[in-house]
């Protein structure tokens, strides 16, 4: 048992003495900027492949392994520099980059986190696809904020070592990442116009589907209500690099929307005509044949007619309803695709 202890207290120390930070000799102040340029190049490269593979119609949940493996990077990365020296005995480069990781650590480990999650209920209502959009859009902020601090302090470093600081991979990961933030900004707002309409259009078919004519009525307001509003912001909306196919996807989706709102009397008229109907039919049913009056066949054979003709009219609107949303839909989501394919920046997995 003696034996056991002194073996096991042995590996320990060698554990501590193997794990202990070793100083990396720097033989001028740019290998020292260097090598923490190249620390934080390489991590962003991997984080911005997962920010990457995110928009372009990947989802979180299914490139969560690529956030974790992001969020142990970060620690690897944290740890190293933690155990390089002060350059000269100033500490501030190392302290501030130790910062930013931690910041990165933050976004990803919490705020991306969270956004896997939201990313499931998103769907469910306006709302929470807000929400979920500005989330993402806030811990793309914090990002690039923490970016701009960190390359601020390497020029004071730069600067305070008499280093002239050259544009490289930082500078066009800096690039993608600005572009990645415009073109996300853009696309959220336009998606957000589209989605309030979509998603009324939903809760609208949910009410014809029940026969609520009261939910039929106020669906149908707050449809036109949400196209004629979604189609005014439409207007102060700019496209990314002064594309504006998104937009006039939206605004055909949108004008869809209007002119399916402005059939609502249709579908009212027809639902309440069969309500009406089923109740003669009831009633005519009712009562023996041989007690029907002339009036009363002459009644039945009429309400007969009229519910045929707003049958007829109802399924030739509703036809025609269909093939325009199929195809503003179909637009919407080939221009939406194209438009991230083509400006969204790609990166490649590290």
């Amino acid at each position: 048992m003696r034996w056991t202890l002194k073996t096991s207290f042995l590996f320990i120390l060698l554990l501590c003495f193997s794990f202990r930070p070793q100083a990396q000799p720097y033989e001028s102040a740019v290998q020292y900027l260097d090598h923490i340029n190249k620390l934080n190049s390489d991590l962003s490269a991997k984080y911005l492949s997962y920010i990457s593979a995110v928009s372009h119609g990947k989802s979180a949940r299914k490139v969560e392994k690529r956030r974790i493996e992001v969020v142990n990077s970060i620690s690897d990365t944290k740890y190293m520099v933690m155990a390089m020296p002060p350059w000269k005995g100033d500490k501030t480069l190392k302290d501030t980059t130790i910062a930013h990781l931690k910041i990165l650590n933050i976004v990803f480990n919490e705020d991306y986190g969270k956004i896997v999650n939201m990313e499931e209920i998103a769907e469910q209502s306006y709302d929470a696809m807000e929400a979920y959009m500005l989330a993402q859009e806030k811990a793309q902020e914090k990002l690039s904020e923490a970016a701009d601090r960190q390359h601020a302090m390497q020029k004071v470093f730069a600067d305070k070592n008499n280093i002239k600081l050259v544009d490289g991979a930082d500078s066009e990961l800096e690039a993608k990442s600005k572009i990645v933030n415009a073109v996300m900004t853009h696309c959220n707002e336009a998606y957000l116009v589209f989605f309030k309409p979509y998603k009324q259009e939903a809760y609208l078919m949910d009410a014809l589907g029940k026969k609520n004519l009261v939910s039929i009525e106020q669906n149908i307001n707050s449809l036109k209500k949400f196209a004629e509003e979604g189609l005014g912001k439409l207007k102060e909306l700019k496209g990314y690099n002064n594309d504006g196919s998104l937009i006039v996807a939206c605004r055909n989706a949108l004008n869809f929307y209007k002119e399916e709102s402005s059939q609502g009397a249709i579908m009212t008229d027809y639902l309440l005509k069969e309500e009406n109907f089923t109740k003669l039919k009831k009633q005519f049913e009712a009562k023996p044949a041989n007690k029907r009056t002339q009036q009363d066949v002459d009644e039945f054979n009429k309400a007969v007619n009229d519910i045929n003709a707003a049958l007829k009219k109802y399924n030739a609107v509703n036809a025609d309803l269909n093939k325009q949303r199929t195809s503003v839909l179909n637009d919407w989501n080939k221009t939406y695709s194209k438009y991230m394919d083509e400006y969204m920046p790609k990166q490649q997995r590290q």
